[in-house]
């Protein structure tokens, strides 16, 4: 049976449970009030999005009916709280999981840029790895992800993920960094990530 292509909400609410399943295990699954917060973080988003508990609700019942999302109750767990399914269904190796999670939350990028904002996530070795992981997306059946192709001026290839359906080529970002200071903008993302990740694993202790 034929896969439909998610919404944006519902990209980035698979997004959120991929990317806290791996970067706070300690605070996986997540309520729906962590989940919201998740999708509303200015860090590691493109678009920021502002969303309800009701749209996110909504959404999570649609994912939960496309198998990609479920509820977790009992063993202690005293509210309900949610999970991706995705990684378990799809038999996807943390590589991967890390991956797609960073392309549903930020959109097409490149090999580069994919490893250094994953490192919250998983810490990868070298581009090689990466690499790797990338075409196993691509080779999968049906396919996650789709290698764009080299936009005028840039040294790599964008990737895409394809949970929302086919992508087209659009321009790649105006006038990128150069990598040094690519790199430096995508730390200082990652250090910002982890911070507001501390503080709401704080602030959930007393909800």
């Amino acid at each position: 049976m034929e896969e439909s292509p998610l919404e944006p909400l519902e990209q980035r609410i698979l997004g959120v449970l991929l990317e806290k399943e791996l970067s706070t295990p300690e605070y996986y699954p997540l309520t729906l009030n962590a989940l919201v917060n998740g999708c509303n973080q200015s860090s590691n988003r493109d678009p920021v999005m502002r969303v309800g508990e009701a749209a996110a609700q909504e959404a999570l019942e649609r994912l939960r009916d496309a198998r990609l999302a479920g509820t977790v109750q009992g063993g202690g767990i005293r509210v309900v709280k949610y999970a991706q399914r995705l990684t378990e269904g799809r038999g996807l190796s943390v590589q991967e999981a890390a991956l797609l999670a960073e392309l549903l939350l930020r959109g097409p990028q490149t090999p580069g840029e994919l490893r250094a904002r994953c490192t919250r996530m998983y810490p990868f070795q070298d581009l090689g790895e990466v690499e790797a992981a990338l075409e196993l997306l691509v080779q999968a059946e049906p396919p996650l992800a789709v290698k764009l192709p080299r936009s005028p001026g840039m040294k790599e290839s964008r990737c895409a993920q394809l949970l929302g359906g086919p992508v087209e080529a659009g321009p790649a970002p105006v006038q990128p960094p150069a990598p040094g200071l690519a790199a430096r903008v995508a730390a200082l993302e990652d250090q910002v990530a982890r911070l507001q990740e501390a503080f709401e694993a704080f602030r959930r202790q007393f909800e």
